[in-house]
């Protein structure tokens, strides 16, 4: 490994003059009023991703940034770094499907996981499925697979370009051969297999207009279940439900382990959920709509189907439960007071996650203080069975089934890859055995290198926020201030867990950095009271926890200003964008990726109106005053003061992300370059990135990743106080 001087591996003094930024035209007859207040949406214009004008101006905004982000040594000797790190074998949890078992490995730079077959663990793994040999980029992606109960077919799901939509193809596992079916404008689904073998239940909008390939921005609406019987082609496929008069509901489906009802979780937003269901007979043929039942018809909280004996179904729920608990309705005495308890809220621990195993069992994965505890719990009782050893770090994979005795799980955190493990019941002695172990190629790493700190720190209401610091050991006590990169989300009850990333090993070697990941509110690591805190009316208080992670920082010498660079993506972007609007004089750059940054339009397009769980409904005075309030493109000021200088931003974006249209990201950055164009106080860079062929990040190859980790680490050699890289 080379030490290099940061000045010479730019071939600069890495000093920044100043860029000439594209004028995006403005448009004033554009105005809204809500109540009563007018708003002025002057780039409007680039909500259009086919108009000429739009393009054009993407096109001027990747000439400034391409060659600032590439045009220099470091970006290829980053780049080189990264391939050789990514460069080793990655595996995931097995699970068996009727006679076979199968698991997905990546050699290390493939661009798209490859699924395996085996006939026992130790036998001699054969390639299944490479959805490598479908495009040469690496495009086309494995997003979505469903084995039939006897393990004779699977069906998957292939997206192309990281689009939310997918086709759904059938795979006969013995001849290794596709059927002709081929199921389209499928999104949001699952797919769920009758236990007869003879089809699956799967959802899609089959009058969605025009293209349905991720470039798009109308609005997703009018979803439909459907009932596929294998060999027939979609248009024979019979409609199960829908319902017009609620153009926003989704379907999430279940076929229930004895076979004899299908299951319906109802949403509409990406909270809450109704639960209905309809009665299924084996073997008998599916000709129509199925006679639905509902058990739940208000959208208060959330359910998930675990498993059932006969009618008494069991869920896990945050139903007068904020870290959740397991509920038992029997679905032919439904009344609430009739429900059962089988596990309690634990007064601290999130209740995360939960399967059915070995006839009788349950696995159960809990959150404590944002790490991992596994415990195994008996289905009659409840009762606790066992709790699984664990390090400080989180369970990434658990696979098991109730009619089988196995049971598999992952544990990885920051400075283990990950370790697979492999329990049989039938062995009687709770002792876990180790199946697989992945190392990384990096000469001399070693964990022991390195030290894990989870910190709780005050947010501005005096809120312990806890947030977990990683950096190498140093041999002197005192803390010598390093680069810092600082990561957050903060939303839709999604918690950032202590897991393996490649990127971060980088970061931690490269430049000798610092890591940071702060469980801010509005996530899910203390449960839905975390959530609440942080969405709504609420949201202000992510910004402030985020902020206050900055600040603390700063405050206990692990890094100083122009050492910090902060990160966020989707909600995350968001959160990066408002940051820097709120304190621009807190960071020395930031990156923010497929961020929601139009909060008076973000339900507009795509998916977006199932955001407003989180975000607010502008037809609602109170969420319009609140949202205009944090808005990153209604916020952007010209700086007018040092101190109002905003940090070297990155904006990356893609044109095929129809979960956050890119949209977001043009309007920001048009009104960020017209707010900073004649500002002599504003000397840091902020550009934008646009990457072709590829989505909101799902499926993404492996080589697209790589090449963005490089725009990404150039860009921040090129905007910290970095002395020395280690390339």
């Amino acid at each position: 490994m080379t030490v290099y001087d940061a000045s010479t591996l730019l071939g600069c003094d890495n000093k920044i003059s100043p860029l000439q930024y594209p004028v995006a035209r403005r448009d004033e007859s554009v105005v809204e009023t809500h109540h009563g207040v007018e708003v002025n949406d002057v780039y409007r214009w680039l909500e259009d991703p086919d108009a000429e004008e739009t393009q054009k101006y993407v096109d001027q905004q990747n000439k400034i940034s391409q060659p600032f982000l590439e045009g220099c040594e470091a970006w290829k000797k980053i780049n080189e770094k990264f391939t050789k790190l990514w460069n080793y074998e990655t595996y995931y949890c097995p699970v068996k499907h009727g006679k076979y078992y199968y698991f997905e490995k990546n050699t290390g730079l493939q661009n798209q996981d490859v699924m395996y077959q085996q006939d026992a663990l130790d036998a001699e793994p054969r390639l299944f499925f490479d959805p490598n040999a479908l495009s040469e980029d690496g495009t086309i992606a494995l997003v979505e697979k469903s084995f039939s109960e006897d393990g004779q077919y699977m069906a998957y799901g292939l997206s192309a370009n990281g689009s939310d939509w997918f086709k759904i193809h059938i795979r006969n596992v013995e001849t290794g051969k596709d059927l002709e079916d081929v199921l389209e404008k499928v999104k949001f689904s699952e797919i769920s297999w009758t236990k007869d073998n003879r089809g699956f239940f799967y959802c899609c909008y089959p009058h969605q207009e025009g293209v349905t390939d991720g470039s798009e921005t109308q609005m997703n609406e009018n979803q439909k279940l459907y009932y596929h019987y294998l060999g027939q082609p979609q248009e024979k496929d019979v409609l199960i439900a829908e319902f017009p008069e609620e153009p926003t509901w989704q379907f999430q489906t279940v076929v229930s382990d004895c076979g004899k009802y299908l299951v319906m979780l109802i949403s509409k937003e990406c909270r809450d959920n109704l639960i209905y269901y309809a009665n299924l007979e084996p073997e008998a043929d599916i000709t129509s709509k199925l006679p639905i039942k509902k058990i739940i018809e208000k959208f208060e909280c959330d359910y998930e189907y675990i498993t059932n004996n006969g009618s008494k179904m069991y869920f896990r729920t945050n139903k007068n439960a904020s870290n959740y608990r397991i509920i038992m309705i029997d679905f032919e005495n439904p009344r609430e007071e009739n429900w059962q308890t089988l596990i309690p809220e634990h007064a601290t621990d999130v209740l995360d996650a939960v399967r059915c195993v070995n006839e009788d069992k349950l696995i159960i994965h809990y959150l404590h203080d944002v790490k991992s505890v596994l415990q195994l719990h008996s289905l009659q009782s409840g009762e606790l069975l066992h709790k699984f050893q664990l390090d400080m770090g989180s369970i990434v994979g658990l696979t098991g089934k109730r009619k089988s005795s196995e049971l598999f799980y992952q544990f990885s955190s920051f400075l283990t890859p990950g370790i697979i493990y492999h329990y049989d019941f039938k062995w009687n002695n709770f002792t876990a055995k180790v199946l697989r172990e992945i190392k990384i190629n990096l000469e001399g790493y070693s964990p022991s290198n390195y030290k894990v700190e989870q910190v709780f720190y005050e947010s501005k209401d005096a809120t312990k926020i806890p947030m977990f610091v990683v950096y190498k050991n140093s041999n002197s006590e005192k803390k010598t201030p390093r680069p810092c990169f600082l990561y957050g989300y903060g939303g839709f009850n999604c918690s950032i867990y202590p897991s393996f990333s490649v990127k971060d090993v980088m970061f931690l070697d490269t430049f000798d950095g610092v890591i940071a990941y702060p469980n801010i509110r509005g996530g899910g690591e203390y449960g839905e009271k975390w959530h609440n805190a942080g969405r709504l009316l609420n949201k202000q208080n992510v910004f402030n926890d985020f902020q206050a992670a900055a600040e603390f920082l700063i405050a206990n010498n692990y890094t100083t200003k122009d050492r910090l660079v902060i990160q966020g993506a989707s909600n995350g972007g968001l959160l990066i964008g408002a940051c820097i609007n709120q304190r621009p004089d807190l960071f020395g750059a930031a990156i923010a990726e497929v961020g929601v940054m139009d909060m008076l339009r973000f339900h507009k397009f795509t998916i977006g109106y199932a955001w407003c769980s989180d975000f607010g409904n502008l037809d609602e005075k109170e969420h319009f005053e609140n949202l205009i309030k944090y808005s990153p493109l209604h916020n952007v000021h010209t700086p007018k003061s040092p101190s109002e200088e905003y940090p070297s931003t990155l904006v990356l974006t893609a044109d095929h992300d129809d979960r956050v249209s890119p949209l977001h990201s043009l309007k920001f950055i048009a009104a960020l370059h017209e707010a900073v164009r004649n500002s002599e106080y504003q000397k840091n860079p902020i550009l934008l990135r646009v990457y072709s062929n590829a989505g909101h990040g799902s499926g993404k190859p492996t080589s697209k990743i790589i090449e963005e980790n490089a725009d990404i680490f150039t860009f921040m050699l090129r905007s910290l106080n970095i002395d020395k890289v280690h390339l």
